[in-house]
């Protein structure tokens, strides 16, 4: 195990003032002194509570407080008491040590009338809720209406004040700029690399082939980290639950209670965040059970829960195959709604209230894969074969709110489908896998639909062979086409295609052009369109090829050795392509032009995670947009200008470090020659004559050592 012995002296000043043994050896944890309004994660009890309370399974969290009961005598306790058990039983729950689990107070007089409520103890907590939510409002008879609560509930209104206190008034902090680094002059952009126990943020400095350092942390997060949709919050991971950092500073906004969290997911708009846990069963009786919770990203306000078994949500495409779950089991729309996969069904639920869009989930009869528009409330489901294969598979279109079908097509011998959703909407790819007459084998096709067209019109693609596989899919963002990857091998073909315009008579699918023989197993598209990178990772170890679309011609072939990941900028200029932790060596990340020109190397041990900061939706309008491409070269001198300035600089720079290296070593040299100096005059004071005529002697030994022989026969 490292200890404190072991710190580097620059990561000593990082601890500095913290107890010995920080933050690998033994030390009081008492003594560790934290950053002012930061507790590193360390509850306090000055903090506001803001945590759920823990509940177990034989404290108050099982109990509720039935009241409004009818009171009556002492003889009719029983019967009273029976009818209520029997109403409670109707939710299919059961009392806690049955009679025993069931309390009716009685008075003290001679009648002992009962006082009209009792208190109900259940097996666990989620009972509880669930005899809380549908008995509550039970009307017994015309008098009697029940009001059911929890007992925490009940006891936590019993301690608020009978008279109102007026809260101190707090001073206005004006908030820190979540979007500061957009202001950037140079128009660069950040990303956040974790590597070892340091979660850092940089600027790509292009310009000086650097990454700079903007802000970083030791012991940050105890897992991932996160960016929201549009950049403005930071999301790191802890024991007890979500932060959410931002602002120049890197403040935390906001605390999220989730123990043990795995899994988040933003809203697209940044409202609202999804969080996940699982936990194993405790015995071979139990089973594994997960919880998922929806909060409002702006204010921390958990606005519902989702618990269960895994195996109640591992349902479609949400289940693999060892009975576990894939991430996202819940998806969200572009605005205003969150669906989950259900059993022949799909439950929407509307933001912020989190209640079942008008009361009661869609019904669909094998349901098993759902997919929401990227811009619009309009959701795509897959429905596979019915009675015995009688009844097709089914593709629907469904617009929201009014839950109206838009669009549906049947698929025939259908082996598998794959949604995929053009990044702005636009047009959706139905990879359809379908047997062939024998079923001994299967074929792809792609239905194509163009949704922002009326009537939603749909082609069909199939590739030029029909035993090729689809090894990958992408859409063009802001742009009609898409590539796929397709072939027999480890060597696939590149195809393009361009969706036409419905309105035009050239209508339906136009092949723009295909090249074989790529070692390539995925597509990278740049954010902007026009470019790709085909990445050929994990067993072809890295071999990368920046392409022009445009031309249908590479710009370059590299290979960053053992590559894992590869992701674009946001402005398309970049590309960053990374080796994690998976690996045991190579660690790091690369900085690459658009056309593949390596622009600088960083390497990092034990390097976890690469990803870029997402910048904020754009407020110009398309025209304005198209203004500014259109006198682009007019904007590029000022450009251009600014960067060889920045050149001159960095040379400038680059010059004075050297100076400055040249002086700390020259300086370095005269110490110790001025040390070399006052040893040699200690030493003269110290032998006198005996260091002249010297405490040695020297003997010359000559050597001789056989470099290397010949044997020759000479003939006489």
């Amino acid at each position: 195990m490292a200890t404190a012995a072991f710190l580097r002296p620059e990561e000593e000043k990082l601890f500095e003032g913290q107890p010995k043994g920080f933050p690998f050896g033994d030390f009081n944890l008492e003594d560790v002194m934290l950053p002012e309004d930061d507790d590193m994660g360390i509850p306090s009890d000055d903090d506001e509570d803001l945590e759920d309370e823990v509940t177990t399974e034989t404290g108050f969290g099982c109990v509720v407080v039935l009241d409004n009961l009818p009171k009556v005598e002492a003889a009719k306790y029983d019967k009273l008491a029976g009818v209520v058990r029997k109403i409670i039983s109707q939710v299919g729950v059961s009392i806690r040590g049955g009679a025993d689990g069931f309390h009716m107070p009685k008075g003290d007089d001679e009648k002992q009338m009962t006082k009209g409520y009792a208190f109900v103890e259940f097996n666990t907590p989620e009972e509880a809720h669930a005899v809380v939510q549908q008995v509550n409002g039970f009307k017994l008879d015309k008098t009697h209406t029940f009001a059911v609560n929890m007992f925490d509930d009940v006891s936590r209104y019993m301690q608020i004040p009978d008279e109102y206190e007026t809260p101190e008034d707090k001073e206005f902090e004006t908030p820190e700029n979540l979007w500061h680094w957009m202001m950037d002059p140079r128009g660069r952009d950040q990303f956040v690399v974790r590597y070892q126990d340091a979660t850092e943020i940089c600027w790509n400095d292009a310009q000086r082939t650097q990454a700079e350092e903007v802000y970083k942390r030791s012991f940050w997060t105890e897992s991932f980290v996160g960016w929201s949709p549009h950049g403005s919050y930071l999301a790191t991971m802890h024991r007890q639950g979500i932060a959410l950092w931002g602002g120049p500073s890197f403040s935390r906004l906001v605390r999220f209670t989730h123990p043990d969290v795995s899994y988040i997911e933003f809203s697209p708009d940044e409202r609202y965040m999804l969080s996940y846990s699982s936990r194993e069963p405790a015995s071979p009786l139990e089973k594994a059970a997960l919880q998922i919770n929806v909060f409002n990203a702006q204010n921390g306000a958990k606005l519902r829960k989702f618990e269960g078994s895994i195996e109640e949500f591992a349902v479609g495409s949400a289940a693999t195959g060892d009975g576990s779950l894939k991430w996202p089991i819940f998806k969200w729309a572009a605005s205003g709604y969150i669906a989950r996969l259900g059993k022949g069904s799909i439950s929407v639920y509307e933001l912020p209230e989190m209640g079942l869009l008008d009361k009661k989930s869609i019904k669909l009869e094998g349901v098993h894969e759902f997919a929401w528009s990227p811009s619009q409330p309009i959701l795509c489901a897959y429905q596979t074969e019915q009675a015995g294969g009688n009844l097709p598979a089914r593709i629907s279109l469904i617009g929201f709110p009014e839950k109206t079908e838009l669009r549906q097509k049947n698929l025939f011998s259908v082996s598998d489908v794959r949604l995929y959703w053009h990044p702005q909407g636009d047009y959706l790819a139905v990879q359809v896998d379908r047997f062939t007459k024998t079923r001994k084998s299967t074929f792809t096709a792609f239905e194509l639909f163009s949704v922002k067209e009326r009537d939603i019109p749909m082609e069909v693609l199939e590739l030029p062979n029909r035993n090729d596989k689809v090894v990958d899919f992408r859409w063009e963002p802001r742009g009609s086409r898409f590539a796929v990857l397709h072939g027999e091998g480890p060597k696939p073909a590149l195809s393009v295609y361009a969706m036409n315009d419905m309105r035009t008579s050239a209508r339906g699918v136009q092949h723009l052009g295909s090249q074989p023989g790529k070692q390539a197993n995925c597509i990278h598209w740049s954010p902007q369109g026009k470019n790709l990178v085909l990445g050929g990772l994990k067993a072809m170890n890295g071999q990368l090829e920046f392409f022009g679309v445009d031309d249908m011609e590479p710009y370059r072939a590299a290979e960053h050795f053992m590559c894992t990941n590869v992701e674009w900028d946001p402005t398309g200029r970049y590309v960053a392509t990374s080796v994690t932790s998976i690996h045991q060596m190579e660690n790091g990340f690369n900085l690459w032009l658009f056309n593949g020109t390596p622009l600088y190397r960083v390497p990092r041990d034990q390097f976890f995670q690469f990803s870029w900061r997402p910048r904020a939706p754009t407020l110009l309008s398309k025209e304005q947009e198209a203004e500014i491409a259109k006198h682009l070269k007019d904007y590029s001198k000022r450009y251009d200008e600014i960067d060889s300035k920045l050149l001159q600089e960095t040379d400038v720079a680059i010059v004075a470090e050297r100076q400055r290296m040249k002086e700390e070593w020259q300086e370095w040299y005269q110490t110790k020659e001025d040390w070399l100096h006052w040893h040699q005059a200690g030493l003269e004071r110290l032998l006198g004559e005996r260091l002249q005529e010297g405490e040695y002697t020297t003997e010359e030994v000559t050597v001789e050592t056989i470099v290397s022989s010949t044997e020759e026969v000479l003939k006489t």
